[in-house]
């Protein structure tokens, strides 16, 4: 009896975290940090492709052993991308309810608008975070089902990542999304490090900054592949 009382009042209470506003943010502050954890190491792992295709693949089936023999092969990289979804659904469906409620809270427009520096990171980071959310789904098509790819050999990243990469269009689509993701980074450092304390009068200057070295590092390190193979430098 005492157990089922103590388990109703801690759903009751992550019932109020969900529903209060710095509840969802602090949500997306934590799974933000989560995701750019994967990103900045899937983005390291990537720049293998430097060392030749042997270096690259070999990396790509030793993800698949991480674990072993406590976990069956391939194990790892489930338990990841589990993690790793359930982290994006709870961003973006944070992300979105915020929203849905900033526009419920102001349903007539402030006569004088808002300074345009604001008004441009507001956007980047819903529109960004929207075209972010159809690229992850291209990108798993892409390299890991190989529905996309007219070249893809399963078992073998750096060719899928070569083969892809000759074709001009599908850049143009990874430069994009890298251009939107160094913009999503770079203004969600600063709203994450406010969101949880970190942040004060004397650190915001620091955390601007390590915030856009963040983003100019992670996207221009992911952007570093693509412009390789269209330039020749990796084929």
């Amino acid at each position: 009896m005492v157990n089922d009382l103590a388990v109703r009042r801690r759903r009751s209470n992550l019932r109020r975290f969900w529903a209060s506003t710095i509840g969802k943010k602090i949500v997306m502050a934590v799974t933000g940090a989560l995701l750019l954890a994967f990103v900045f190491a899937h983005m390291v792992g990537n720049l293998k492709t430097f060392f030749g295709a042997d270096e690259l693949n070999h990396y790509a089936h030793w993800l698949r052993t991480v674990g072993e023999p406590v976990l069956p092969f391939s194990w790892f990289l489930w338990i990841q991308r589990v993690v790793l979804l359930a982290a994006l659904v709870l961003h973006v469906t944070a992300a979105v309810q915020l929203v849905r409620r900033d526009v419920r809270a102001r349903p007539v427009r402030y006569v004088h608008r808002r300074p345009g520096r604001a008004t441009f990171a507001v956007r980047t980071m819903r529109w960004g975070g929207a075209t972010l959310a159809v690229f992850v789904v291209w990108h798993i098509l892409d390299f890991t089902v190989g529905s996309v790819n007219r070249d893809f050999v399963p078992g073998d990243p750096y060719h899928n990542l070569v083969a892809d990469f000759r074709v001009w269009w599908v850049n143009l689509i990874y430069l994009v999304a890298l251009a939107m993701l160094g913009l999503h980074v770079h203004h969600g450092f600063a709203s994450a490090a406010r969101t949880l304390g970190v942040t004060s009068a004397r650190r915001e200057r620091a955390i601007k900054i390590l915030g856009s070295t963040t983003a100019v590092v992670v996207a221009g390190g992911y952007a570093l592949v693509p412009v390789a193979v269209m330039t020749g430098l990796v084929h």
